[in-house]
């Protein structure tokens, strides 16, 4: 069940009209519970133990922590080892034999699919372990709220992800009349538009990236493909995010912003603060923090970035391209620090602008091995937009709809639609009756969203 099916649609419609009844009140959180556990089944409900086993064996490991510190170590490699099994098994098994291993049992786990949102719930417990264990005040919280907090049904597959001192503080009774209702609507509505018109239409054109499709473009459409690849992940993304958020805004619930025009960055430290935010904070407070950040000296402060972006890397997927796309992000982090102060104190719109276009070109080249995990195909890919296409029959793209579907992303990121919330805020309700209308009426084929497959 995905945010666009109407299934989804009639499902949070149910949702949302028990939720508020004034009898269900007590019961609001059972409710969300029940609600995401079904949500999470639907489709996959061989699964859920799986989950149940993950957030059970976590709120276990909390309770054995809050009393004996040495339990948060083996909680950790508990929610490690569960991801590390579901996304790198194929590393050590082949998944095309018809038995595994002999035991029938070990064969079952083995020949399960990759659980959906499984890094991003991973990444929720460990979060609550360290955060709780941290704090010697906090309460323990009941079950029903870990659960809660772990699988709330719109953040548990692809995120945001929430730190367990943000969310748990909001668990409480819910009032129809708090509801914010005009936001929640706005994020719900741009989500929509970003992920049907954007990035679905997007997706038709980068679908020529893939091997072997991508033998047939002509140079210039190549590195046409790869600015649009940048600009459909965003709005795939951002779209998904912003779905969540507005749900979470129904249910009472405030998720955190994961994107904030990522595109306009004039760093690649800046761009990591404006990118999958909840995710490069996790990684800064659990990862590059604990192996000492930058307080050990330059050296170990660039080791340090290389580390944890490769890290993030092989977390998007098992494979050199992964790998590669990590690493050199955390060299560009470590090769531009040491200019960072300087460069900040060049006060000019022309020097900002070189920035943001170096930046913005780097990014774009990297995503390169992001939409073509393959690392042989991402090299032929990238050898092609250096030599003239010899191709005498290439595909067709058309230009004038890669520019109509992406303008929505570029206007974002020039800040227009700020210009327009100041000067036409009469027109409001009209400009999103229009991004309804094109979400629905030139919605592109339905795809899943990118970040399911993480």
């Amino acid at each position: 069940m995905t945010f666009a099916s109407w299934q989804f649609a009639v499902f949070a419609a149910i949702v949302f009209g028990v939720y508020y009844l004034p009898p269900v009140r007590p019961f609001q959180v059972q409710l969300l519970v029940a609600a995401s556990l079904f949500f999470y089944g639907y489709g996959q409900p061989e699964l859920l133990p799986l989950l149940g086993i993950a957030v059970g064996g976590t709120y276990l490991f909390l309770v054995l922590a809050l009393r004996d510190r040495r339990w948060l170590p083996v909680g950790i490699i508990f929610n490690l080892a569960l991801l590390a099994f579901f996304k790198y098994k194929f590393l050590f098994f082949d998944p095309q034999a018809p038995a595994l291993v002999d035991i029938a049992a070990i064969d079952f786990l083995l020949k399960l699919p990759l659980p959906i949102g499984i890094s991003f719930f991973v990444f929720h417990n460990i979060s609550l372990l360290v955060d709780l264990t941290r704090d010697k005040k906090a309460p323990l919280p009941s079950p029903t709220d870990v659960f809660l907090y772990i699988i709330f049904f719109p953040q548990l597959v692809a995120g945001p992800i929430t730190r367990a001192g943000l969310f748990l503080p909001q668990i409480e009774p819910k009032r129809f009349s708090d509801v914010q209702l005009v936001e929640a609507a706005k994020w719900i509505l741009i989500g929509f538009f970003f992920k049907l018109y954007v990035a679905n239409n997007l997706n038709e054109m980068t679908s020529h990236m893939d091997f072997p499709f991508y033998e047939t473009l002509q140079t210039q459409d190549r590195w046409l493909l790869v600015i649009l690849y940048g600009y459909q992940i965003y709005a795939d993304f951002f779209g998904y995010s912003a779905i969540a958020i507005g749900l979470g805004l129904l249910f009472g619930y405030r998720l955190p912003i994961n994107f904030d025009l990522p595109y306009i960055s004039a760093s690649f430290s800046e761009f990591w603060t404006r990118w999958h935010i909840s995710l490069s904070t996790w990684l800064r407070t659990y990862l590059y923090i604990p192996l000492g950040g930058n307080r050990c000296g330059k050296f170990r402060t660039y080791l340090n970035l290389i580390i944890v972006m490769g890290l993030g890397g092989l977390w998007h997927g098992v494979g050199p391209s992964y790998l590669i796309w990590g690493v050199m992000h955390g060299l560009l982090l470590a090769v531009e620090r040491p200019f960072l102060k300087k460069f900040e104190g060049i006060k000019s719109a022309g020097f900002r602008a070189l920035r943001i276009a170096a930046v913005f070109f780097c990014v774009t080249m990297l995503w390169i091995f992001f939409k073509l995990p393959n690392f042989d195909h991402a090299l032929a890919y990238l050898a092609g937009m250096f030599r003239p296409s010899t191709n005498p029959n290439p595909t067709k793209l058309y230009y004038d709809l890669a520019l109509l579907y992406s303008l929505p992303v570029i206007l974002q990121h020039l800040h227009l639609n700020s210009f327009f919330e100041r000067r036409l805020a009469a027109w409001e309700p009209y400009v999103y009756g229009a991004l309804a209308a094109l979400a629905y009426l030139e919605a592109g084929p339905a795809t899943a969203f990118i970040y399911f497959q993480f």
